[in-house]
């Protein structure tokens, strides 16, 4: 993991009144990918004025992204562990993950959280806390540390929450139903455990996919409460154009939730089209009923498409019913109007500068969500 120090700090009312970095910022990528590109232009933004350490995950490079999402998820887990062993400064923790390297922040976070309480010198959210508070009917908002720091921001960039199985959930496959009934029992060949894991055929019939677990707090891991222990959770989706990632699966939404987006973009924020916070919505979790195993089995076992559309179905609305205990900022993205719009799924975190340059304006929110967050923090700090 490469690491970065920019800015200083916000305020003279900050702890941290050197050089020292006291938020680091993880960045992660996606399948087949290696270290983050985009940390350049990430810090570049003048908006960044604090004592921030980007550090870029390496353990997760090329073929090792296939070997699931739990160990890659691991690995990440001691990336993080050993930065925080060596910079003794840091104080805050944020995540920004592109594509399947939100699914592997996610798993991480969950390894990386205990419930133990800040400490006194680190200060609940102003406006942006009050608002979710006011909401929360849940009981995994109710704070926790990451690697013991206190954790702030978990962005993800067109991440698969839900997998790829369902129509137009991986859509490089058109929405054909015979290329994409195909793609389930050959995916293990091409991206191994990670593609059996993101078509949600993984484990036992009798076992609820890691998907589906990673939705719910289990015994060993708390997937949710580690993700109710950031202050802003966000998700950012393209609506069109992703030939990776679908617009239901990255925004974490139901089919009839999608509706028509907005062609124009905000201001400053160049093909950024909407933002909306969506509170919790309080439900008994995800489950895994007994049609579920069954319809799961036959899955596994043959190809019929009434039943692997039926066991789908039952897991994507357990997914959604048990994510949604939290409270999400959702941040939709169109490159209709660029000039490749097709670049999409790379545009939205610069991949390379030089050729998803039009996605600097989706940079710039992020890096805008970022500072606010931490102002928020220091201005806490100052009463």
């Amino acid at each position: 993991m490469s690491t970065t120090t920019e800015g200083n700090s916000v305020a003279t009312t900050s702890a941290n009144l050197n050089n020292d970095p006291d938020h680091l910022l993880v960045l992660v990528h996606g399948i087949s990918g290696r270290q983050y590109l985009n940390v350049r232009l990430m810090v570049k933004q003048e908006s960044l004025k604090i004592n921030l350490m980007s550090a870029a995950s390496a353990s997760n490079a090329y073929s090792l992204t296939f070997t699931g999402i739990d160990e890659a998820g691991m690995r990440l887990a001691d990336e993080v562990r050993q930065v925080v062993k060596q910079t003794k400064s840091l104080k805050r923790i944020s995540f920004l993950a592109h594509s399947l390297g939100g699914l592997f922040a996610r798993y991480a976070v969950a390894v990386l959280y205990s419930p133990d309480t800040y400490t006194s010198d680190q200060h609940v959210d102003t406006e942006n806390s009050m608002m979710e508070s006011s909401q929360r009917t849940t009981n995994f908002s109710n704070g926790g540390m990451i690697a013991g720091l206190e954790p702030i921001n978990f962005i993800t960039l067109a991440t698969p929450h839900l997998g790829v199985r369902g129509k137009n959930q991986l859509p490089f496959l058109l929405g054909i139903q015979f290329l994409e009934k195909l793609a389930a029992p050959l995916a293990p060949y091409f991206v191994g455990r990670t593609g059996a894991q993101l078509f949600l055929t993984d484990g036992e019939p009798n076992n609820p996919s890691l998907l589906l677990r990673m939705a719910s707090d289990c015994k060993d891991e708390k997937f949710l409460s580690a993700l109710g222990a950031f202050r802003c959770r966000v998700v950012y989706a393209n609506v069109s154009y992703d030939h990776m990632v679908g617009w239901r699966t990255s925004s974490i939404r139901r089919e009839s939730e999608l509706g028509k987006p907005p062609s124009k973009s905000l201001d400053g924020y160049r093909h950024v089209v909407d933002v909306k916070y969506c509170p919790p919505v309080p439900s008994d979790g995800p489950q895994f009923p007994p049609e579920a195993v069954k319809a799961k089995e036959t899955a596994q076992n043959t190809h019929d498409t009434q039943n692997i559309v039926e066991y789908h179905e039952i897991v994507e609305e357990e997914m959604i019913r048990g994510l949604q205990q939290l409270g999400w900022k959702k941040v939709d993205v169109s490159f209709h109007s660029a000039f490749w719009p097709f670049f999409a799924h790379n545009n939205i975190n610069v991949k390379y500068e030089f050729l998803h340059n039009a996605g600097a304006g989706v940079i710039t929110h992020v890096a805008d969500s970022i500072r606010q967050q931490e102002t928020s923090s220091v201005l806490a700090g100052s009463f």
